[in-house]
């Protein structure tokens, strides 16, 4: 165990040693200055390093075995048909409860994800606390569910992956139209915070896991994507949220009004 995280501590210092060479060129030969608070800065990054090293072998040792474990066992032909085998074309809602897992844990991962946390937080400091932290960690959580779920549905039927891009892209297309205009940036951006460091590794690990279970399923071909579904999904969320509102604001004025 301890060569192993020594490894991967000299794997992630060779990983991140481009960044470091690039700021630290760019400080002393482009601007010419000192870095400020030079020891604060290398404790920093000294901390950046061990929690990288440590969160990689987390991954390794806890995150992706686990991810795979439950979509295993949830797609198992004997928890799911009570046979030791499956039928060759199994129905879609045989698989229930792999929907369920699967929005349950991309809701779980996205409220602890530490850049939505970022956003949501910067996002309650510009609006004067208009935006809550909650409210909207809670909106793009509830979008990253419905596109793991979705994406699950679309490995257990194996169908193209690029008819559910292109049908939510649409969408997204027309609520950029019709949406506030203030929403628009963030929600574009609360699809990309939500794919970091909780998300990607269970979900990844469920899509490779869940494909590798189901029959007629090709790890190399089906496994992949859900990612791409947790990214879409939220922006269609806070879009539509941000709709709402809009329109039930109009509403509770328009019948202000009347009285």
């Amino acid at each position: 165990m301890l060569l192993e995280i020594a490894q991967t501590f000299v794997a992630t210092c060779r990983d991140v040693f481009p960044v470091l060479a690039l700021i630290v060129g760019f400080q002393y030969i482009i601007l010419r200055q000192p870095i400020p608070h030079l020891r604060q800065v290398v404790v920093g990054f000294g901390c950046v390093l061990a929690g990288l090293t440590l969160f990689l072998v987390g991954l390794e040792k806890a995150l992706f075995p686990l991810g795979k474990i439950m979509a295993k066992q949830l797609s198992a032909p004997e928890f799911v048909f009570g046979t030791d085998a499956a039928p060759k074309d199994p129905e879609w809602w045989a698989y229930g409860w792999i929907y369920v897992f699967a929005a349950m844990i991309g809701f779980a991962t996205t409220i602890a994800e530490p850049a939505l946390i970022a956003v949501a937080f910067k996002a309650n400091q510009v609006s004067g606390g208009t935006i809550s932290q909650w409210g909207l960690r809670i909106v793009v959580a509830f979008g990253v569910a419905i596109g793991i779920a979705l994406g699950t549905f679309r490995i257990v039927t194996g169908t193209p992956l690029f008819l559910y891009i292109a049908a939510g892209y649409l969408i997204v297309i027309v609520q950029t139209v019709f949406a506030p205009k203030t929403i628009i940036p963030l929600a574009y951006d609360s699809g990309g915070v939500t794919t970091s460091t909780v998300t990607v590794p269970l979900v990844a690990a469920l899509g490779l896991g869940l494909s590798a279970t189901i029959p007629g399923r090709n790890p190399a071909l089906d496994g992949f994507g859900l990612i791409a579904f947790a990214s879409l999904f939220p922006i269609i969320t806070v879009m539509g949220y941000a709709q709402l509102a809009q329109w039930w604001a109009m509403i509770r004025l328009k019948s202000t009004r009347e009285e």
